[in-house]
């Protein structure tokens, strides 16, 4: 056993933890050690046992602990949920087969056509690692936030919890906002439009996705603008935005906002920007060295 795996509470020669491993840990496992740093957007300190992931740096990428990563590679742990899965996948940047076999190791359904998808393909994650100096956030066909890079985080804090609809964009616009994100500053109406437009095409595509039918019955319930949106059958496209950010430690930062699709797939990408050489960028700079430790009361909306 390698000693940068060990977890101090056996000697390094005992492969005991190894026994119960599973085909699933196993997996995790050699996905990890193929994982590059570089090709996550970790520095390389060039002191690594092992060419891949450590573990602790697989379990900041998706979201989880150390001790739920060992506990998975070691088959001490075989029935992780479908969004853990997800998270899993997009860490170690599997490709759809890839992302399916995970799906099949841990006894868990293959998410199917009828359901809406989290998956982001590996050349996508790709592309986001680089754009490193431009806020990103990642949505699925029912704006649900799948992922997000750290200048996205710096700007605007961490998302609410994952349980209900806290990570939802169509429910931050029509219901409850998390602190710290940002109204738009002009064509409301019109984005608003476009976000009804948009889950009434995905409840089209996808008729059988329960999470997808909760989220539109709970807007109808709690918003009466979605609720009349909704049911004028209006169509909206979106455009580009003005949206501004009152940020506690960089002050205030007007961006443009543009939503980019990925084809083949239903994702959504909505990046923040601001013009070369303006007061906006140089701020956005200053924040992307501040970083997370600027995030407590990170912004405050105009």
């Amino acid at each position: 056993m390698d000693p940068q795996y060990h977890d101090g509470t056996r000697p390094i020669g005992d492969t005991r933890e190894m026994t119960g491993t599973t085909d699933l840990g196993r997996a995790l496992h050699a996905w990890r050690d193929r994982t590059k740093p570089a090709e996550v957007g970790l520095p390389d300190d060039g002191g690594r046992r092992a060419p891949g992931l450590r573990r602790e740096e697989l379990a900041l990428l998706a979201g989880l602990s150390v001790d739920y990563i060992v506990r998975l590679e070691q088959g001490r742990s075989t029935n992780p949920s479908p969004k853990v899965l997800s998270a899993l996948a997009r860490a170690l940047r599997l490709a759809t087969a890839e992302r399916e076999h995970l799906f099949v190791l841990a006894g868990q359904a293959v998410p199917s056509a009828g359901q809406i998808s989290d998956h982001v393909p590996a050349g996508v994650q790709r592309l986001l690692d680089r754009l490193t100096g431009t806020p990103l956030s990642v949505y699925d066909a029912a704006w649900n936030l799948i992922t997000w890079n750290p200048l996205w985080a710096a700007l605007f804090g961490d998302p609410p919890p994952s349980r209900g609809f806290g990570r939802n964009a169509v429910w931050w616009s029509f219901v409850a906002p998390p602190a710290g994100y940002p109204q738009a500053m002009s064509r409301q109406t019109g984005h608003r439009a476009a976000f009804v437009s948009d889950l009434r095409a995905a409840s089209a595509r996808y008729p059988k996705d329960a999470g997808l039918a909760a989220l539109i019955d709970e807007l109808r319930a709690r918003s009466s603008d979605f609720a009349a949106l909704w049911d004028a059958g209006v169509v909206g496209v979106h455009e580009p935005l003005t949206k501004t950010v009152r940020h506690a430690s960089v002050g205030e930062l007007t961006l443009d906002c543009d939503i980019l699709a990925a084809l083949g797939t239903d994702l959504r990408i909505m990046a923040f920007s601001a013009a070369e050489g303006s007061e906006t960028a140089e701020r956005l700079r200053l924040l992307d060295v501040v970083g997370v430790q600027a995030l407590t009361g990170a912004g405050t909306d105009t």
